[in-house]
C-alpha cells in the first residue's frame, strides 16, 4: 500500500513517525494529540477511518459523523504529513480473516457494555500500526481502558512502538468533549458537565485521605444520582494495568465512569493523584 511505502521510507531515511488514529469528526482533543505528536516526531500521520468491527448491532455506525473535508482543512493547519482515509475494504478486504482478541481485559467496564468492541478496535489499530509504521502512537487519556488494551497488545506482540497518553481536553464546563458530544440534546447539554463535577469531587475526596474505592464510587454515584436525566451504566476505581478494584485505592489508579443521556452514551474518567496515566 502506499501509506506503507511512505512510511517505511520515511523511517529509512531516520525519521521518526507519529500516529495519531481517529475516526474523524475531530475536535480540539484531536488537535492536543496532533500537537503532541508535532513536537515528538519528526513526521505525522492522522488516520481517519470509521471502524465498523468496534461497533455493535445496535449502535451508532451508520450515523457516525464523517464529516471529511473538514476534518483534512483541520488537519492540514495543523502541518501533518499524511492524511490515512482508506475505504473499508482496503482495511478488510473480502479475504481477511484475523482478529485481536482483547482477553479478560476487554470484558469488563466498556467491553462488558460492549461486547466484543475492544476486539475490533485492537485489530484496526494493530493493522494501522503495521500500514503506518510509527515510533510512537498518540490516544487520548479519555478512552482510558482503550489506552490500557493497547498498551497491552504492544507488550504482548513486543511492537517497538511507544503509546503515548494525552490528557483529556474538556469544555470551559468541565465536559470532557467528544464528537457524541454534538448529538446531545439542550437538556441533555445541560446537565452533562455533572458527570466530571461528580468526579472531580471525588477525586478531591482521594487527595484528602478518602481511599476506599466503594465510598469514592458511591460518591460519584450518588451525585449522578441526583442528576435529571443522567442514567448510570458503571462507576468503577480500577487498576490502571490490571483494570480490577485495588483492596484500598492509590495514586495512579482510574476512576471511570459511563452513563447515558437520552440515547447518547458518554465516558469520562480521572487518574487519582496525577494528571495522566
Amino acid at each position: 500500500m502506499a501509506m506503507q511505502e511512505q512510511a517505511i521510507a520515511w523511517r529509512q531515511a531516520g525519521e521518526e513517525v507519529g500516529l495519531v488514529p481517529t475516526m474523524g469528526a475531530l475536535h480540539a482533543g484531536h488537535d492536543s494529540l496532533v500537537t503532541r505528536a508535532r513536537r515528538e516526531n519528526q513526521r505525522v500521520i492522522v488516520s481517519i477511518f470509521v471502524n465498523p468491527a468496534q461497533f455493535g448491532p445496535n449502535e451508532d455506525f451508520a450515523r457516525y459523523p464523517r464529516p471529511f473535508e473538514a476534518d483534512r482543512a483541520r488537519l492540514e493547519a495543523l502541518g501533518v504529513d499524511a492524511i490515512f482515509h482508506p475505504p473499508v475494504d482496503q482495511i478488510y478486504p473480502p479475504a481477511f480473516k484475523t482478529r485481536v482478541e482483547a482477553g479478560p481485559l476487554g470484558e469488563v467496564l466498556e467491553g462488558k457494555s460492549r461486547p466484543g468492541h475492544f476486539n475490533g478496535v485492537l485489530t484496526v489499530v494493530l493493522k494501522l500500526f503495521l500500514l503506518t509504521q510509527p515510533k510512537r502512537a498518540y490516544f487520548g487519556q479519555k478512552d482510558f481502558q482503550q489506552l490500557v488494551l493497547v498498551r497491552q497488545m504492544v507488550r504482548d506482540f513486543a511492537l517497538p512502538i511507544r503509546i503515548v497518553a494525552v490528557p483529556t481536553v474538556r469544555e470551559p464546563d468541565g465536559l470532557a468533549i467528544s464528537s457524541r458530544n454534538a448529538y446531545l440534546a439542550p437538556a441533555e447539554r445541560e446537565a452533562a458537565p455533572a458527570i466530571y463535577r461528580a468526579l472531580d469531587v471525588a477525586a478531591k475526596g482521594f487527595g484528602g485521605g478518602l481511599a476506599d474505592p466503594v465510598e469514592l464510587e458511591d460518591t460519584v454515584r450518588h451525585l449522578l444520582e441526583g442528576t435529571p436525566g443522567v442514567a448510570i451504566d458503571y462507576v468503577a476505581v480500577v487498576d490502571e494495568i490490571t483494570l480490577r478494584r485495588p483492596a484500598r485505592t492509590g495514586p495512579g489508579n482510574v476512576l471511570a465512569v459511563a452513563v447515558k443521556l437520552g440515547t447518547i452514551r458518554l465516558i469520562d474518567n480521572v487518574v487519582l493523584g496525577a494528571e495522566r496515566l
